[in-house]
């Protein structure tokens, strides 16, 4: 460990939660079938394979390599929309003629050269985040941990292998997700001035966010004290969780609705936030 992140425990704290997620993954795929890695995930168009390989293609490009020299992409894959996804598919589609446990060993050997790249990096140094904007290394390596997290819980629904849900990605996770809710009530669901919405999660560690619309009808994170909710939707956290990260419709979960039934409906059918 450098002086620079012991210098900055948040830093590192973030990069241990990247590193138990992939490490966990890797493990659990240490245990796959020929036929577990082709089992079809709620990833559109991805395989357990192609989740593997999207994980490897990632941690090359932020080493600044290539992940798929030379390859070229088809154009007729109907999942892929967008320039960002033809980008994240480059290094799934050049792998899919790769064994599994070939691209694991990629896996294995991407993360070591990441981890000690990141042993020397300024955690204060900006980056570019998913989302557009700057930020430091800090925070980008927020959004690594929740979306290698992700993507280990679309394996593991994917293999019926359940685990690791109250890791410290999960906790990134929670960190990414809550703030896209104030827009998800106030905007797209249209929750009017005055309305507020608890999002109640019930296992493995109970917790609830709470939005409040205000009188100029912008939705903001709110502590919950005061007037009852609007509106109060209670579900486990991998059901937030797969909602949250558009991975499935809110008939395919469980999810109660207390109070204005119709309000949380909208609030369900446009709760997913990640891109």
């Amino acid at each position: 460990m450098t002086n620079d992140m012991k210098a900055n425990p948040e830093f590192q704290a973030n990069v241990a939660a990247f590193e138990q997620t992939v490490r966990s993954t890797i493990a659990l795929a240490e245990t796959f079938t020929a036929a577990d890695w082709d089992l079809p995930t709620e990833c559109p168009g991805w395989s357990v394979k192609d989740v593997v390989s999207h994980l490897v293609s990632v941690e090359t490009l932020l080493l600044g390599e290539d992940p798929a020299p030379g390859h070229v992409l088809p154009d007729d894959l109907p999942h892929v929309r967008g320039d960002m996804g033809r980008m994240l598919e480059f290094g799934v589609d050049a792998r899919r003629a790769v064994p599994g446990p070939e691209v694991l060993a990629e896996l294995r050997d991407v993360l070591a050269r990441r981890l000690a790249a990141l042993a020397t990096t300024d955690p204060d140094r900006e980056t570019m985040a998913p989302t557009g904007r700057m930020v430091t290394y800090t925070t980008f390596m927020v959004f690594r941990a929740f979306d290698c997290w992700v993507h280990e819980q679309d394996v593991r629904r994917a293999a019926g292998r359940p685990g690791n849900l109250d890791a410290p990605g999960a906790e990134c996770t929670r960190a990414i997700l809550r703030p896209g809710l104030p827009m998800v009530v106030a905007k797209r669901a249209g929750a009017a001035p005055g309305q507020s919405v608890a999002f109640r999660i019930t296992r493995p560690t109970p917790s609830t966010e709470y939005v409040q619309v205000g009188a100029d009808g912008r939705g903001s994170l709110a502590d919950g004290s005061g007037t009852a909710p609007t509106t109060t939707l209670s579900m486990d956290w991998e059901t937030y969780v797969r909602l949250a990260a558009g991975r499935c419709a809110p008939a395919d979960v469980a999810v109660e609705i207390e109070g204005d039934a119709e309000l949380g409906a909208r609030v369900l059918a446009h709760l997913a936030v990640t891109p």
